[in-house]
């Protein structure tokens, strides 16, 4: 999987200590920030993109370190696995970045992957996926009512690409930058990028589903819709 080929080692251990520290999680109303590694906005370009895989990852990371930190101090990575499960039997009580990094430290009884993260056929994973929501969504303060549920799902999808299509895991990713930065389209703005970007994508052919989405831009209906759109820059910063 790419979480543990990212990881490397112990499939329940969790990241490494200098993977933990890449970064903290955008305030409301930062710049956008190009990825040095990839054609996207940073975390735009994840799954595909390790360096921003590694920043998604970090936002779920940040929260189990303060969550640890403010409640136990320093724990060896057993004593963490402890608290995980504790965490993970008890989700409406937890922050969904501290709930989503427990399962990370868990091993799934059913398929051996980390908890939630394993295939769309095994019912432990799915349990755990679904006990996901039942977590505390707290907006934060200047962001639209409902930003912190949208950067929730949308991580969520990003960080587990292997069980949704690649034109919704397109849509989820472009998304996220402008989502941690305080940004939320509404409903229907999202709905009508989303069908736009899927139609375009359909009529491109999969070779337009690569680590630089700017690529779908060449098709006339899908610039229409984007240039019309709040946000136009959605597909990442021109060419450097």
């Amino acid at each position: 999987m790419r979480r543990l080929a990212a990881w490397g080692g112990d499939p329940v251990a969790g990241p490494p200590e200098e993977e933990r520290a890449v970064t903290v999680r955008p305030a409301v109303g930062d710049p956008l920030r190009p990825c040095p590694a990839c054609p996207c906005w940073a975390y735009a370009g994840a799954p595909a993109c390790p360096h921003c895989a590694a920043l998604v990852d970090a936002l779920v990371e940040e929260g189990w370190r303060e969550h640890v930190t403010a409640s136990f101090g320093d724990l060896s990575p057993g004593e963490q696995r402890d608290v995980a499960r504790m965490v993970a039997d008890e989700p409406h009580r937890h922050d969904w970045r501290v709930f989503d990094a427990a399962l990370d430290r868990l091993a799934c009884s059913g398929c051996g992957a980390r908890l939630g993260l394993g295939p769309l056929d095994c019912a432990p994973c799915e349990v755990a996926h679904g006990n996901r929501y039942a977590a505390i969504e707290t907006d934060r303060p200047g962001v639209p009512p409902g930003n912190e549920h949208a950067v929730r799902v949308n991580v969520s999808v990003v960080r587990r690409p292997h069980l949704t299509s690649p034109q919704e895991l397109l849509a989820r990713r472009l998304l996220l930058p402008l989502l941690l930065v305080g940004e939320l389209p509404s409903t229907a703005e999202a709905q009508h990028f989303s069908t736009a970007l899927k139609a375009a994508a359909a009529r491109a052919g999969a070779s337009a589903l690569t680590r630089d989405p700017s690529i779908l831009l060449t098709d006339p209906a899908l610039t229409a819709v984007v240039a019309a759109g709040p946000y136009p820059h959605l597909f990442g910063p021109a060419p450097r």
